[in-house]
């Protein structure tokens, strides 16, 4: 991410701007890239656990899923490479992708950036949807990936720069919550493509993915790149009429001049990298580094994306385990909002650990309800009991939708200071992306090998990341991000050991 981009308008100014159509426009392309993200994430775990779906791609799955044998386990129902690469193959793409759209961000724009995304997006759609090979499914999650490694780095980065000051903030949410937006609406779209006669119901699944890829692409054509991008590429004038355009006023010279200026200092910043991994600025990258290793040891994408599978291994019927995967998609929507609410009151390390407590209880009886009741080829999983798991899930899903999951991308967000942030949004994207791929790839082994262990095996985790957040993650509610240093790093009792005068300013890199 450009640090030009995040240089933008302190917090300690108001620069004169209306909420113009410009504005609204990006409102609704925020929208397109999160739910496209979101669905993808969560129509997988659908069309996975759809039979006529796995009688065609996946006949050896389908057949463990419909005849028990003696010899087979409930927990092994769906452990298979290709059925694995299905859905990781998305995530392996898009951490690819990532390091070409930092590029075509800079130097073609934001604007061409999210018109690729969404070509990416139609490709993939269509392939998916037409797909009559396991090979055309691959190469169509793959499509899908280069769609999300360029749209998550343009969309929240023309965000930023094209909204007023006071609702930034509240824009960059947005996408976040979008993302499950999209994910319960996969999780609704599965629920009534699976009930289609005919067997086609997963082609629609797959194929719906087309709207927010249309739209998202559609209003890459429609608007302007933003002025920070302009700017950046030289075009000064034209930079300066687009920011009149989208702020609805001629009173933007405060602004243009703070956006040539940050600009000018983003270009002197010759090795961000370098910079990066100085002593200096180890405690923001081993945080970063960290939350997004922790987020996804929590086990929330191995649910996300396996949610319906799950529920299926479980012992639920179809039917059940998709509408049980809706519930748990609606829980993470609505616990997001719990985020935006209380993130600037409470602040991040109480979220962060209450949800460690709420999660760590939740798994915990999870994985005891299941060792007690489903074994290796009988399931004495009751009315009752299934009704406990479901429960426990939405209490996992819903701490984590108001903790590791916007926290996990914030935090390292706030953290960085200008000269590396830029690098340091890469690392973080990157580390991500890296893990996702590593759990979506794994998940339905680990469920064959460990069992109902998988799940003590993540509130192990859980336990750890919290005692992380206890003992090593700062509290950053309230501080200017320019002041983070002094405020944050230089009072830890740890961290302030990295830190000392003389070397807070890095020269010797610019």
């Amino acid at each position: 991410m450009p640090a030009a981009a995040l240089a933008v308008a302190p917090a300690a100014v108001e620069f004169e701007a209306k909420i113009t159509p410009v504005v609204i426009v990006s409102c609704l392309m925020a929208a397109t890239g999160g739910l496209m993200f979101g669905y993808d994430i969560g129509v997988s775990g659908g069309v996975t656990s759809m039979p006529s779906f796995l009688k065609e791609f996946f006949p050896t799955v389908y057949d463990r899923t419909q005849v028990h044998k003696g010899g087979d386990s409930n927990y092994c129902k769906y452990d298979n490479q290709g059925l694995q690469l299905f859905t990781s193959s998305l995530y392996l793409a898009a951490l690819t992708a990532t390091f070409f759209a930092s590029y075509t961000t800079r130097v073609l724009g934001r604007k061409k950036t999210m018109l690729i995304a969404g070509i990416f997006f139609i490709v993939g759609t269509v392939l998916n949807a037409s797909a009559v090979s396991l090979l055309m499914l691959i190469l169509g999650r793959i499509a899908l990936g280069c769609g999300v490694g360029f749209a998550n780095q343009a969309v929240p980065l023309f965000l930023s720069e094209i909204a007023p000051t006071r609702i930034r903030g509240a824009l960059n949410i947005l996408f976040q919550f979008d993302v499950t937006i999209g994910i319960l609406l996969a999780n609704l779209i599965n629920y009534g493509t699976s009930k289609i006669e005919g067997g086609w119901g997963w082609r629609l699944s797959l194929a719906l993915a087309g709207v927010p890829a249309v739209l998202l692409t559609s209003g890459a054509i429609m608007v302007d790149d933003t002025p920070n991008s302009l700017i950046e590429r030289g075009y000064l004038e034209k930079g300066k009429s687009v920011l009149k355009k989208i702020r609805g006023t001629d009173n933007v010279e405060a602004e243009y001049l703070e956006i040539v200026e940050a600009s000018r200092i983003s270009q002197e910043v010759k090795h961000p990298f370098r910079n990066l991994f100085m002593r200096q600025n180890r405690p923001p990258l081993v945080i970063a580094i960290m939350m997004q290793i922790f987020q996804q040891l929590t086990g929330i994408n191995a649910i996300m994306f396996y949610a319906p599978v799950l529920f299926n291994t479980l012992g639920f019927g179809n039917d059940a385990s998709l509408y049980s995967s809706v519930i748990t998609g609606a829980v993470n929507v609505l616990s997001t909002l719990v985020s935006i609410y209380s993130v600037d009151k409470v602040g991040r390390r109480m979220l962060l650990l209450e949800a460690g407590f709420q999660m760590l209880v939740s798994q915990t009886i999870v994985g005891v309800v299941l060792g007690l009741k489903l074994q290796d080829n009988a399931n004495h999983l009751s009315h009752g009991m299934a009704i406990v798991v479901v429960l426990m899930v939405c209490s996992f899903v819903s701490s984590f939708a108001w903790s590791w999951g916007p926290l996990g991308w914030l935090i390292p967000s706030e953290t960085f200071p200008l000269e590396t942030r830029s690098a340091g949004q890469s690392v973080t994207v990157c580390v991500n992306m890296i893990f996702t791929f590593v759990i979506a790839q794994s998940f339905l082994s680990m469920l064959c090998h460990l069992k109902y262990g998988i799940f003590l095996f993540f509130s192990g985790w859980v336990l750890v990341m919290s005692l992380f957040v206890m003992f090593l993650l700062p509290e950053t509610k309230g501080v200017p991000i320019e002041e983070m240093t002094e405020k944050v790093w230089k009072q830890h009792w740890f961290w302030k050991r990295f830190i000392s005068d003389g070397a807070v300013e890095i020269k010797d890199s610019v």
